[in-house]
């Protein structure tokens, strides 16, 4: 190995993998060899078992189509409202100026220590588990996208307005086609930190979920449904994430170039 050499398409997936099996091996050799007792720790044979009859029995498919659920509609939501509030950050100063001090405080706030006020405003429906979601997404989004687009190159904009280009112009044909494939990187990686805020919500007053199905799983001190439910959500993270890098490879293929 030498600094900042590639590696092909091929060995990152084989090292990838090999990394895996390590893991899992390490995990049998400790639970397996009764090295750790299963009270704490269930082996890869028993969270496979308790992971078929959560899906086969207690209709776990339903509890994680609530919890995608809340992840889409959650930082949907951030993102209606954040993209255009960091770009209108990033293009105008003076409005920079006026909501950075509060978005910079507001990103450091805990989203769960917002739940108690949530279920007390709006109870513990889909919508203080949505605006969990959101709370946790929205300022940090806002921030990126904003100094994403403030970054844009000055001859770009100079170019521009020397073509005649209106300030109006200026945002749609130069500053948002320059920061849009950032833009999209950003949204894949807060897209990441929504996933753990909604396991969070679901830890509280949730009757659905897969955060509800680990609450339930702690009580019967069930390792293997616990850690079933969380290598469910990494799963289903690493999926959207190559979901999202396909989708902006595919949007914006000159960022490749």
């Amino acid at each position: 190995m030498r600094p900042l050499d590639p590696v092909t398409s091929k060995q990152r997936m084989a090292y990838g993998l090999a990394f895996f099996m390590l893991f899992v091996a390490l995990w049998s050799w400790a639970t397996l060899g009764g090295h750790v007792s299963k009270t704490f720790l269930a082996n890869p044979l028993t969270m496979l078992q308790e992971g078929y009859d959560l899906l086969a029995k207690q209709g776990f498919v339903y509890d994680i189509g609530m919890t995608i659920w809340r992840v889409v509609g959650g930082f949907a939501l951030a993102a209606i409202i954040a993209v255009p509030l960091g770009v209108l950050m990033g293009a105008y100063k003076p409005v920079e100026a006026f909501l950075e001090p509060f978005v910079s405080f507001a990103r450091y706030l805990p989203a769960s220590a917002f739940i108690p006020l949530l279920i007390l405003w709006a109870g513990i429906g889909e919508l203080q588990k949505l605006l969990v979601i959101f709370i946790g997404s929205v300022f940090q989004v806002i921030l990126m996208v904003a100094v994403n687009v403030g970054a844009t190159r000055r001859d770009l904009v100079e170019a521009a307005y020397t073509l005649g280009a209106s300030d109006r112009g200026i945002i749609r044909r130069v500053l948002l086609p320059s920061s849009a494939p950032e833009i999209a990187e950003i949204l894949r990686l807060v897209l990441g930190w929504a996933w753990t805020y909604v396991i969070v919500a679901e830890l509280i007053g949730s009757s659905s979920g897969i955060g509800h199905m680990i609450t339930d799983s702690q009580a019967l001190l069930n390792t293997g449904q616990i850690i079933f439910g969380i290598i469910v959500i990494g799963l289903i993270g690493l999926l959207s994430d190559f979901m999202f890098k396909a989708f902006n490879a595919w949007l914006f293929p000159w960022r490749l170039a």
